[in-house]
């Protein structure tokens, strides 16, 4: 394979994994703080509309940006109303919200359909875009992947050098002595819930908003269901997520290409390519015992503060 079309390729795998990086970073910080979300790829969907519509009817993709977080955290909440509020099952409240989701966006988003807005486009970093490889690969994409590059280390700032971050953790891994110490972890949980649904959000903005620039029916296209395992594979650390999007990014571009190129393989095996790898993935991480990373307190309701 000549070094172009690698380089090109890379470039292509870091596009493909910002979304992934968004919806990851998000359910990481939701189940830091305790509760699952398996609505994802519902969240996704309809902040991916969410921001298509306001660019279109605003003119502004980064209002379409914002608005998409915004979306993302609304229907975060709902989840954390029924789980944190109301003690419901995680696990349904997430399926459902997926179901949800997908409707909400394949019913208000029909009309829409091949339609472009507003959005963000590629330009190159002075100085750093005119790095042999390097520059081509990471400093001549669009300004969210940028933003991205710096999220997960606020990520980790934020979870392991402040105080709220080590309460949200707190949270996740012994509510019962979080609240002994005089902390809330009901507001923490709703805290992580609804902040991990913006990140969330932003996933699905950058669908709609940088990665196709016009709307399509089922554009999240089952990334959410990569972001939740790919926070298994990132052992809940985000430096390991930002691999993980990565490597998971590259396995939908090589697929994209190789349909582009005319090959012999079917193309629903080429399709198959990302989701045969998170499976992949599921099964060494329970092999290897990695699940035992996760918060102690994941999934596990609290009782209403007295």
């Amino acid at each position: 394979m000549e070094l172009g079309i690698v380089v090109a390729l890379l470039a292509a795998a870091v596009q493909s994994g910002t979304p992934v990086l968004f919806a990851t970073l998000g359910e990481m910080l939701s189940e830091k703080g305790g509760v699952l979300n398996l609505g994802v790829e519902g969240m996704m969907s309809v902040a991916a509309l969410a921001a298509f519509l306001t660019s279109s009817f605003t003119g502004s993709p980064w209002l379409g940006f914002v608005a998409g977080g915004l979306a993302g955290a609304a229907l975060a909440t709902l989840h954390g109303v029924v789980c944190v509020g109301f003690l419901g099952n995680q696990v349904v409240s997430g399926l459902a919200l997926t179901i949800l989701g997908l409707g909400l966006t394949h019913f208000f988003g029909t009309p829409y359909i091949g339609l472009a807005a507003p959005g963000f486009s590629k330009f190159a970093v002075p100085f750093l875009g005119d790095l042999p490889y390097l520059g081509l690969i990471l400093f001549r994409q669009d300004a969210l992947v940028y933003l991205s590059y710096v999220l997960p280390f606020l990520f980790w700032f934020v979870m392991r050098r402040t105080s709220l971050g080590l309460a949200v953790t707190a949270t996740g891994e012994m509510p019962a002595a979080a609240a002994a110490v005089g902390l809330k972890p009901l507001r923490l949980r709703y805290l992580a819930a609804v902040g991990g649904g913006f990140l969330v959000g932003l996933g699905g903005a950058y669908l709609s908003l940088a990665y196709t620039h016009l709307w399509t029916n089922g554009l999240s296209a089952g990334r959410g269901w990569i972001a939740v395992a790919l926070v298994i594979f990132a052992f809940w650390r985000p430096g390991r997520a930002v691999v993980g999007a990565y490597l998971f990014g590259g396995v939908m571009a090589f697929q994209l290409r190789l349909q582009a190129t005319g090959t012999n393989l079917p193309s629903s095996l080429l399709l198959m390519l990302p989701y045969a790898l998170t499976v992949i993935v599921l099964v060494l991480s329970a092999w290897r015992g990695h699940g035992t990373d996760a918060p102690a307190a994941l999934g596990v309701n609290i009782e209403p503060e007295g």
